[in-house]
């Protein structure tokens, strides 16, 4: 990373430690990522981080909040002006795919995150970001319903589970090959499938 300047606003002091934790992660286990560590990607003193942070808790909360706030943003920007409750489901699935490509630490920490056994606050977050989601997918999967797009006897609470799950599926696989960018070229053969499964044969 690019040396920062000494003298950052405090906000943009915060945004960079978020995007430096990010990009670490994309590398290496988010769980060893300490904060020595994230003060020496941005060539600081971690004395220098703890202004603008408490403790290691809050970084990794913050970098909850920024993922949560930048998916969902996308997702609903995909989806804006699409009035195919199936199109924008597949523009959402393919913006989120294309999310993780670009940020490849993310989920490694949202999976480590939600494996923990303790209710912490980036934790929490991380739950609240799925439920979020589920309710973007619920409410363009019943619309798809009453139109007559998608089955009417969908279980609308299923499709919407099995849609985090096949973009979550793509994930884990392309973290164990190595390859985050074969989730590109596998998502639209994924949701051609997911389509074909929830759509009226009308």
């Amino acid at each position: 990373m690019e040396p920062q300047p000494k003298h950052l606003p405090a906000e943009e002091r915060r945004a960079v430690t978020v995007q430096s934790v990010v990009a670490l992660a994309g590398s290496q286990n988010p769980s060893d990522i300490t904060t020595a560590a994230i003060a020496k990607h941005m060539n600081l003193t971690q004395g220098a981080l703890f202004r603008h942070f408490p403790n290691k808790e809050a970084i990794w909360l913050a970098v909850m909040e920024w993922v949560a706030d930048r998916l969902l943003a996308r997702i609903d920007r995909s989806a804006q002006g699409i009035d195919s409750p199936l199109v924008a489901m597949e523009a959402m699935f393919m913006s989120h795919v294309e999310f993780v490509t670009e940020h490849p630490g993310v989920p490694r920490m949202m999976f480590g995150e939600l494996q923990r056994p303790e209710s912490t606050a980036a934790k929490r977050m991380a739950q609240t970001l799925i439920q979020r989601y589920g309710e973007r997918l619920h409410r363009l999967i019943e619309k798809g319903k009453a139109s007559g797009e998608l089955l009417p006897s969908l279980d609308s609470a299923a499709a919407a589970t099995l849609f985090i799950g096949m973009v979550q599926g793509l994930i884990m696989q392309s973290l164990l090959a190595g390859d985050v960018a074969s989730m590109r070229r596998d998502a639209p053969r994924v949701f051609a499938i997911y389509r074909r499964g929830i759509g009226s044969t009308l």
